[in-house]
């Protein structure tokens, strides 16, 4: 089966660093990747690291069938072969890329085998019991890491890294220092994405929005609202169909008279 032509390809988006910022967002449903391929969102990410969202990448891609997307490999890889092989595995579903927090190590190999990685630098959430949730690089040693970590993603053969809340002006010459696309998630508009969970954009829950997310939809509220129409809805079927009002003559298909009488005599 021949796929659609894609919107970019990891040689489109090099030739734009420095030129625009591209808008990017993580996706968890065909109808959210739909919505963003109609909108023009340029890049999407999404998870593949459970069975149930592997599952579930075909569906993406079948939703949004010219989206650059990327899939979040599993946490815990513990060989080079599993990464090639999880890497391949996603691109062969249609992924158009794959993201990886784990090591240059590990990162270094899919790279090495032709698989488009995405590195992490800056506040790692797998890896947040060793900084806590806070930003990171506002000192001199954090600031130098960062810059290190990046250079070592680079040097393994990542074309891009997500730099999560990073101080903006650090974030912004960074960008400058590599020849990777840096995608920012909280980390300010000097780099080369702009990037958010959708469940942040369409405020989907309903704790506190973290400080560098933003919403534009209130999908908390009308999801209560809906399931407060759900649990009416059955309410009045339950009352209907006590009541005797549901089913209705409309809702029902009838035989004739005389072959009901034929069929009764018969077996009588």
């Amino acid at each position: 089966m021949v796929r659609p032509r894609k919107k970019y390809t990891v040689h489109d988006l090099r030739k734009l660093k420095g030129k625009r910022c591209l808008t990017h967002i993580h996706v968890k449903s065909p109808q959210e990747a739909a919505a963003a391929e109609a909108a023009g969102i340029d890049l999407m990410s999404c998870s593949f690291d459970s069975p149930e969202a592997q599952a579930r990448l075909p569906l993406l891609v079948a939703a949004a069938p010219t989206a650059f997307l990327s899939g979040s490999t599993p946490h815990g890889m513990a060989t080079q072969e599993e990464a090639i092989r999880t890497g391949f595995r996603a691109l062969e579903m249609g992924a158009s890329s794959v993201y990886c927090s784990g090591s240059p190590f590990l990162i270094e190999a899919m790279a090495r085998e032709g698989i488009p990685v995405v590195g992490h630098i800056g506040m790692v959430p797998r890896h947040v019991t060793w900084t806590g949730y806070r930003s990171i690089g506002k000192t001199v040693d954090e600031a130098k890491m960062i810059y290190q970590k990046m250079k070592d993603l680079e040097n393994a053969g990542a074309y891009a890294a997500e730099i999560e809340i990073v101080p903006h002006n650090l974030a912004s010459w960074l960008c400058k220092q590599t020849s990777m696309l840096l995608m920012s998630l909280g980390s300010g508009t000097g780099c080369d994405t702009q990037f958010l969970f959708s469940c942040d954009i369409l405020g989907d829950y309903d704790e506190r929005i973290p400080r560098h997310a933003k919403s534009y939809r209130n999908f908390a509220e009308e999801n209560r609202r809906l399931q407060n129409e759900r649990i009416a809805a059955f309410s009045e079927y339950i009352a209907d169909v006590n009541e005797g009002r549901f089913p209705e003559r409309c809702h029902l298909t009838e035989m004739d008279a005389g072959i009901l009488d034929e069929v009764v005599k018969s077996c009588g």
